[in-house]
């Protein structure tokens, strides 16, 4: 992996800085830096004002000590199993669990999982805070691959995830979740559970292919405590994503690919990112199910309208069978229209806040108007039908669903990278 800097000033300041009043703000500015111990507004100053590496704000890459780098080694020296998986760990290279070691045998033998050649760029990632620009090779995430566990026939999968260009890891201070959702024929070509127990830990394919999207963007320096790493109590998630594939033989609706302009004989990742993920707790049996999820989608006020519903086949059925709602596209614009929160409670939200309340200053629309409504007016904050997703997904053992907040932040046809 190639890593380019740039030099870019930026200026740190203290953590936290959501929910805090604007004298505590105000008080950062006047502060120290935490990474240098220069008052905060002098960097500023400094920043706007000199050329850059002329000393003020850091520029460029941050001084990584080498353990701490982004992976850039060719090849280590020959040791034992038990000393390179602790300095695969100590350099950070690591989950936390122990790795396959990407010998050259077993990386030529997955290379043997694509037909791409080895050095063709795969894609590149642009690391805010350490300015970085990550360019990576097919070789390069078949490395990962190797240390995930994965078999060549997963790698085509684990490909078109890297060339999303989206990390797992999100730097930010807030436990955001992601998730990864394999559609199309290579399901089943490399046995990936769709059915029952779709997100339990039991499935290779589901954990491996989701275990190496976390792998790569640590490897890509996503994971460096309190340099790249923010997150205050971080996400169980991370270790494999939610790696699932939609149950499309069940399913009584189109498959989420077709939704976005495949075909249904593609094979197709997306990828996924959110703050929350909600399980039902059971069937609906005094409500009706769209209200019941609902309910649940109200739970935590919308950010730019995005939700994914992660729905049993046997939901899916009954919403289609019972309620009439003939598609997807049906039950979302439903969803959008009768999932209704008090104005007051929606601008309180410090998320909707800081994300939200810009662009209502900048007159967008519906939260300019939104801003003018009273407290007590409730509103449709899921407004646009569009960014309310549905994947189907389980073993029809229960009419269960999850009800996240997740946005499909990119998707990638698979295809391409078979052998």
């Amino acid at each position: 992996m190639t890593a380019l800097g740039t030099p870019l000033p930026f200026v740190w300041t203290p953590h936290p800085v959501v929910a805090m009043s604007r004298e505590a703000l105000y008080g950062y500015i006047e502060g120290d830096d935490p990474l240098t111990g220069d008052r905060v507004i002098d960097e500023i100053i400094a920043a706007l004002t000199e050329a850059p590496g002329d000393g003020g704000s850091q520029t460029g890459p941050l001084p990584l000590p080498q353990e701490e780098a982004v992976v850039r080694e060719e090849q280590l020296a020959p040791d034992t199993e038990d000393n390179l998986q602790r300095l695969f760990y100590e350099r950070g290279w690591t989950d936390g669990l122990p790795v396959i070691l990407p010998t050259e045998e077993r990386v030529e033998r997955m290379l043997g999982g694509t037909g791409r050649p080895r050095d063709e760029q795969v894609g590149e990632i642009f690391n805010h805070d350490t300015k970085e620009l990550i360019r990576y090779t097919v070789r390069d995430i078949a490395v990962v691959a190797v240390m995930a566990g994965a078999r060549p026939e997963h790698l085509p999968v684990i490909l078109a995830t890297a060339a999303t260009k989206q990390s797992a890891l999100t730097p930010s201070t807030t436990p955001f979740g992601s998730m990864l959702v394999v559609n199309g024929p290579i399901r089943n070509e490399i046995g990936m559970n769709s059915g029952l127990a779709a997100f339990s830990p039991i499935n290779l394919a589901n954990a491996v292919i989701g275990r190496a999207w976390t792998l790569m963007s640590i490897c890509w320096g996503y994971a460096r405590p309190k340099v790249t790493l923010w997150s205050s109590q971080g996400n169980g998630f991370l270790y494999n994503n939610m790696c699932v594939a939609e149950n499309e033989e069940q399913s009584v609706w189109a498959p989420f690919h077709t939704q976005k302009g495949f075909k249904p004989e593609e094979s197709v990742v997306s990828v996924w990112k959110g703050w929350n993920a909600m399980n039902s707790l059971q069937a609906a049996a005094s409500r009706t199910v769209g209200e019941e999820i609902g309910l649940q989608l109200s739970v935590v006020p919308a950010i730019n309208s995005s939700a994914c519903i992660v729905m049993d086949p046997l939901v899916a059925r009954q919403l289609k069978e019972s309620d009439g709602f003939e598609s997807k596209e049906d039950f979302s614009r439903w969803i959008s229209e009768n999932a209704l929160i008090p104005n007051g409670r929606y601008w309180d939200t410090d998320t909707v806040d800081m994300l939200m309340t810009p662009l209502a200053s900048a007159g967008v629309e519906p939260y300019i108007s939104w801003k003018k409504l009273p407290d007590d007016e409730l509103i449709p904050h899921y407004h646009n039908a569009d960014n309310i997703n549905i994947v189907v997904a389980g073993g029809e053992t229960s009419p269960v669903w999850k009800t996240t907040d997740y946005a499909c932040w990119g998707v990638a046809p698979v295809d391409h990278w078979r052998p």
